[in-house]
């Protein structure tokens, strides 16, 4: 016979599980926790804060990867607006502070349920998750309508990101392990283990043009300068075209905008507002269009101190004194200035017209205009790669590529040899089709080592960059790897993740087998032990809360010593 004697009533302090209910439902008190099971709407919040953290962590993968257009971004912005201002800041900053919230809620939230405790989050919790919510739903609507031909920047970065995405994701789904293993162990739910089953086969739908023999790979694409160097210097300006040389491009890209007594100069905005200080030299006339300026009030222009005070690379930190002085007295260029200094450097050009309004005098000339100046500047006419499709049989001297991604028969019956696309219209099976009908490929803008990479891998024989002096610090694909090679990582990785797995789930069966083993009369014996084991502690607990539910108290409602757990307050 059992001799049950008074216990005196003493508190264990339970910090870190405090800490856990307190901040995540506001449970502060002993006895505000419960073990129950969650409630069907506690368990719906939580498949929403599961929701809106996927969703998150797929809004910042993509502001991450279109970290290569953030210029185009901003500029879209500028033409909406008028007024010139980095977008992405508040962007990313929103992200940020939202993604670490739902993270640290995800971890309290996974934290309660590998302890066993009553999923109750609190209601300002509540509304923050459905304000980050609808703030991410909002921004996805909103980049869908003004930039939607982004989004293929997702599909084309996990040719890079694929293979190291699919580990991360493994290592995270199995250092979740401990928990999953106790839920199929109690018989709860297996979907968590078929989602770690899928990831072992994911591999198998990652396709990347890295995944081949080095012997395959084609030589390094050339680099064409995007408007010169416009991260180290204002795009469009024989400064930026210097600098461009100075980082070893093989050719100069510019926008070409003939103005209203016929001086083709480089422009690539509609109007000057944004390069130039317009709105102080000329305030009445800054919305008209920039080619209804005659060269003289155009040259009189600044076209270098906006890229000191906007810094739309946020590159002017880095530049020197004398850059910056340089920078501060520049203007506009004129197309025969740039195509000299290609020549000089022996260099080709490639050009970008825009056709003047209709009411331009020059709006029928503006080819020819255009021509006289290539004659001009000395260059040989096999060095200037021309894009518009009009009047190309009154150009045939000149390369001839094409902007528009069109059928091999189609390029060749208009005598075009090359095209220029951007990279999302140019798929690994398009450019391989292209290279095998002669056709030069050159594919912009290419401003990240990882798109550089990829292209490389696919054998694009030129890119068109804003960001040259990057690209040139890419000797090799950042990774290149034989289908044998890759094969062994993703096998070896699934291996190593199934023997953790299994060897926790073996590790929660005998756990779970070891505690049915103690019954009642062996745990109220091990209370009056100085230290019990955290198994034998467990059943008591279990213990306590069955005698309370059928209305028994064998311990006239004091705790025991070891463990701290009040009858009492279960009742």
């Amino acid at each position: 016979m059992v001799k049950h004697q008074p216990l005196q009533q003493v508190y264990e302090k339970q910090l870190c599980l405090s800490f856990l209910t307190g901040i995540y439902g506001c449970r502060w008190k002993r006895y505000q926790r419960s073990h129950d099971d969650s409630s069907k709407w506690e368990c719906a919040w939580f498949i929403i804060l599961c929701s809106t953290f996927f969703l998150l962590l797929f809004w910042a993968y993509f502001w991450l990867e279109a970290h290569n257009d953030y210029n185009q971004f901003n500029w879209l912005l500028y033409n909406r607006s008028g007024e010139w201002k980095d977008g992405t800041v508040p962007i990313f900053a929103t992200t940020t502070v939202g993604l670490s919230y739902i993270t640290f809620l995800m971890i309290l939230a996974l934290c309660h349920i590998s302890l066993g405790q009553q999923l109750n989050l609190y209601w300002i919790h509540k509304i923050g998750v459905l304000a980050t919510l609808i703030t991410t739903v909002s921004g996805m609507v909103s980049i869908d309508d003004m930039w939607g031909d982004e989004w293929d920047i997702i599909l084309i970065s996990i040719q890079s990101t694929g293979p190291f995405l699919h580990i991360g994701a493994l290592a995270a789904a199995t250092s979740l392990g401990w928990l999953v293993a106790g839920h199929v162990v109690r018989g709860m739910s297996c979907y968590v283990l078929i989602v770690l089953l899928a990831l072992y086969v994911v591999p198998l739908s990652i396709s990347s043009p890295c995944i081949m023999d080095r012997t395959s790979l084609k030589p390094r694409p050339e680099v064409i300068g995007r408007r010169g160097a416009p991260m180290l210097a204002p795009e469009n300006t024989l400064m930026s075209f210097n600098k461009a040389l100075q980082q070893g491009v093989s050719s100069l890209e510019a926008d070409v905008t003939v103005s209203l007594d016929g001086v083709p100069f480089l422009m690539r905005d509609r109007t000057l507002r944004r390069t130039t200080d317009i709105t102080k030299v000329f305030p009445d006339r800054q919305h008209k269009d920039a080619s209804l300026f005659n060269w003289t009030d155009i040259r009189s222009l600044n076209a270098g101190q906006w890229f000191l005070e906007s810094d739309p690379y946020w590159t002017v930190g880095s530049l020197t004194w004398k850059d910056r002085n340089r920078i501060a007295n520049l203007t506009v260029c004129s197309l025969v200035e740039m195509l000299r200094l290609a020549a000089r450097a022996n260099r080709s050009a490639l050009l970008n017209l825009h056709r003047p309004p209709p009411e331009h005098p020059h709006y029928k000339t503006w080819v020819m205009d255009t021509l006289w100046a290539v004659q001009r500047s000395g260059i040989s006419q096999k060095r200037v790669t021309w894009t518009p499709d009009t009047d190309r049989a009154r150009v045939r001297g000149l390369q001839q590529t094409s902007l528009e991604k069109l059928s091999v028969e189609e390029l060749r019956s208009r005598g075009i040899s090359s095209l220029t696309l951007r990279y999302s219209q140019a798929s690994n099976k398009d450019i391989q089709n292209f290279l095998a009908n002669n056709m030069s490929v050159t594919v912009y803008p290419v401003n990240e080592p990882w798109l550089y990479s990829v292209l490389w891998c696919s054998g694009v024989p030129s890119v068109s960059s804003d960001a040259p002096q990057i690209l040139r610090k890419v000797p090799y694909p950042i990774w290149l790897l034989s289908p044998y090679e890759y094969g062994l990582v993703w096998i070896t990785s699934d291996l190593v993740s199934i023997a953790i797995v299994i060897g926790i789930f073996i590790f929660q069966k005998w756990k779970m087998s070891g505690m049915q083993n103690y019954n009642p009369e062996q745990i109220m014996l091990s209370a009056v032990t100085r230290r019990p084991s955290r198994d034998v502690n467990i059943m008591k607990e279990k213990l306590i809360f069955s005698e309370v539910s059928n209305g028994v108290t064998s311990v006239d409602e004091h705790l025991y010593p070891e463990n701290g757990y009040d009858i009492g307050q279960y009742k």
